[in-house]
């Protein structure tokens, strides 16, 4: 089976989809039967399209060396956005992963809505459309016919939103709580090991590649916000935007002497997400060291409390261009082989 899809956004995330693609094609094609061609990719300056396929390999070697994917020899195009490529390129599948704004949304939310309005399955890692427009994005992907998968845009490498729609389906998951950013456990991690301040602890995670050269969505807590307003509209069936958050309360302020009077209470200081009945908000906490979600290094873990299974706590990897791309190819191989749509 011959899928064909385009790739919006060429940074982290949307590379590492490429280099897992490279890896994965021979599973693809024997476990699955797909042969996945991407036809177009589109960056901020530019766009490549070839109706046969790019070649990935080459693609990661112009946009690391020429800083747009515009430039790919022969198939490389200056003049073309990603609403012309939605436009003028066939394919079954748009990966939309550009950054997130949790401002309007944009671009990637007019993204998602014109590639559904063109028939096009839609996977995303974007949280900040998922966040402002989680009713908006769902109803159009049912009024066009198409699906539309965000697994990617929660927990890195861990399934928590399918392993949760998939496992739990009978059950009434009335609260969840988490440890949702990879990033902050790092630093507040390495602050209470290390006994270093907030500042050197940043440093680290930037140098390591956890953490963006702008930091402020994960340290003042609006990445984990995000991800708990997907988590509460995907998996309690809640109707909430990014604006319904009673508390967004971030790490810049936490010293070490604060960790230090947390260890010796036998808990840390976590930053710790929460959807429940009447409440929803992220904010650091104290939590026992002996609290299945209390994680270390780069790990996520969240808590589902449910009314039958009671309480189910999953934990992995949350940070890594490769680790979410895997969610992106879980997607995508749940779309075309599990669902037969294509």
């Amino acid at each position: 089976m011959e899928i064909r899809a385009i790739i919006i956004g060429f940074g982290h995330i949307g590379q590492g989809f490429a280099r897992l693609l490279n890896l994965k094609s021979g599973l693809l094609a024997e476990n699955f039967g797909i042969r996945l061609n991407v036809v177009a990719i589109v960056d901020s300056k530019g766009a490549a399209i070839n109706p046969s396929g790019l070649n990935l390999e080459k693609a990661l070697n112009v946009k690391k060396t020429k800083k747009t994917i515009a430039f790919y020899p022969e198939y490389g195009k200056h003049d073309m956005d990603t609403l012309n490529v939605l436009e003028s390129v066939d394919a079954e599948i748009v990966i939309e992963v550009t950054p997130t704004n949790v401002i309007n949304g944009e671009p990637g939310l007019s993204f998602m809505l014109e590639a559904m309005r063109r028939g096009k399955h839609v996977i995303t890692s974007n949280k900040g459309p998922l966040a402002l427009a989680f009713s908006k994005l769902y109803e159009a992907s049912k009024k066009y016919g198409v699906h539309f998968k965000f697994d990617a845009t929660v927990g890195g490498a861990t399934p928590m939103i399918s392993l949760a729609q998939r496992c739990l389906v009978g059950n009434k998951i009335e609260s969840i709580r988490g440890i949702m950013n990879a990033t902050t456990n790092f630093i507040l991690t390495k602050m209470s090991r290390d006994l270093c301040p907030f500042e050197e602890a940043l440093k680290e995670a930037q140098k390591m590649g956890i953490c963006e050269k702008n930091p402020t969505y994960d340290i003042k807590g609006i990445d984990t916000a995000c991800k708990m307003v997907i988590l509460a509209n995907a998996l309690m069936n809640k109707n909430v935007t990014y604006k319904d958050l009673q508390k967004i309360v971030g790490i810049e302020n936490i010293g070490v002497d604060a960790l230090k009077e947390a260890y010796k209470k036998s808990c840390a200081v976590k930053l710790v997400g929460l959807a429940s009945e009447n409440r929803l908000l992220v904010q650091p906490e104290l939590i026992p060291l002996s609290d299945k979600i209390c994680v270390d290094g780069t790990l996520n873990a969240v808590e589902f409390k449910t009314d039958v299974a009671k309480d189910i706590v999953i934990i992995g990897q949350g940070a890594g261009p490769i680790e979410t791309a895997s969610k992106i190819l879980s997607d995508l191989i749940d779309i075309v082989k599990y669902q037969n749509t294509i």
